[in-house]
């Protein structure tokens, strides 16, 4: 089977004798895309209706030993002859100059000296026909797999064998490398590589683009798509900070709220002074005894066990104790003679009042009204 390749032209001169000079690189590495109808026209492998296969040129094919020897010393054709290339028998009717015998290994391509010796070829050329395609054999392996640098690829070809480089207006690769021996007839009545069309889905719209521009379509989709991703993860990000803030700002709203509740006026400060100094004065009336530092519970529960014994609040609850300890009260009120402050009351000014005691109690309930207050 009869391949082509197209190649860039570099290094141009002219000779003395009017030959067109140059160096090419005529084949290289790597993956490149082909039409299902030149790789498999016969569809043997299934590949025929394939719109885009994939062929993989590993470097045992581009740079194997008897393919580095078949660059040389290939004859030039100004378009390809079709057929089986070029041969003894059409040779004199086809070749308008030759490749030479240099042949160099450059990076993943294969580079080569040429020469232009028919002046039609060199004036078509210098009208602007300035692609080479590489016409050669090589066996297609029909086998699919993935390329050392990680692309997928639906077959591979064996070791290459140049027959023929051909001076062309439009090869089937622009400067990339193609397979084909002539143009294929398709159903929409192309065939180079350069016109071959692929079906695009964008936005829901399926368009007609060529392989490059799909390239460019899906290279744009990956970005948005990243950029999607990126905007999405910002926004996550930002609600996520929203919501700490917010739980923060609830945590420090609730705290205000119970400190605020925790605060009382004034008149509720003298309220709970009056009562506490209320209790105390009861407490001491049945038992007279020191109670700083106790809770009003634990004072009625200290009077009730002075008066009555442990016996009294054992196992009982915080009701009961405060139920007798009123009960004391009631029954200390009837007898005042009990109370050490009521037996020392004196009459002065028309009024009753206490004696030193009492003045004292009195003292004591204006103290703790005041001693939440600055001082002066």
């Amino acid at each position: 089977m009869i391949f082509t390749d197209s190649v860039p032209v570099t290094g141009v001169r002219r000779t003395e004798d009017g030959y067109l000079v140059a160096e090419a690189r005529v084949a290289r590495t790597g993956i490149q895309d082909y039409l299902g109808t030149e790789i498999d026209p016969d569809n043997e492998h299934g590949l025929r209706d394939k719109p885009i296969v994939r062929v993989y040129r590993p470097e045992s094919a581009v740079f194997h030993a008897d393919a580095m020897h078949s660059y040389a010393y290939r004859p030039m054709t100004n378009g390809h002859p079709g057929g089986d290339g070029v041969n003894s028998r059409n040779w004199k009717d086809v070749a308008i100059g030759q490749t030479g015998g240099e042949v160099v290994r450059d990076g993943q391509f294969v580079k080569v000296p040429l020469v232009l010796m028919d002046a039609k070829a060199i004036e078509d050329y210098e009208s602007g026909k300035r692609e080479l395609s590489m016409g050669y054999g090589a066996e297609v392996v029909f086998q699919d797999g993935i390329s050392p640098d990680g692309e997928q690829y639906d077959c591979f070809l064996g070791p290459m064998k140049m027959n023929h480089l051909s001076l062309e207006h439009r090869a089937r690769g622009g400067e990339h490398l193609r397979i084909g021996d002539q143009k294929p007839h398709t159903p929409k009545g192309g065939h180079d590589m350069a016109d071959s069309l692929r079906k695009l889905l964008v936005d829901g719209i399926s368009i007609d683009v060529t392989e490059q521009g799909a390239q460019a379509i899906e290279k744009l989709n990956t970005k948005l798509a990243d950029a999607a991703t990126a905007t999405k993860t910002l926004t996550d990000a930002h609600a996520t900070a929203i919501a700490l803030k917010d739980g923060e700002l609830a945590k420090k709203d609730d705290e205000i709220t119970k400190l605020k509740a925790a605060v009382i006026s004034d008149a509720d400060i003298d309220k709970r002074v009056t009562a506490r100094a209320d209790l105390l004065t009861k407490a001491k009336t049945i038992a007279d005894a020191d109670y700083t530092g106790k809770t009003d519970a634990e004072i009625r529960k200290a009077v009730v066990v002075a008066k009555l014994g442990d016996a009294a609040v054992a196992g009982k609850s915080s009701d009961y104790v405060d139920a007798r300890f009123e009960i004391l009260v009631e029954d200390a009120a009837k007898d005042p003679a009990g109370d050490p402050f009521r037996k020392h009351m004196i009459q002065q000014d028309g009024k009753t009042v206490g004696d030193e005691s009492e003045k004292a109690r009195l003292q004591m309930i204006a103290d703790m009204q005041t001693a939440h207050l600055p001082k002066a």
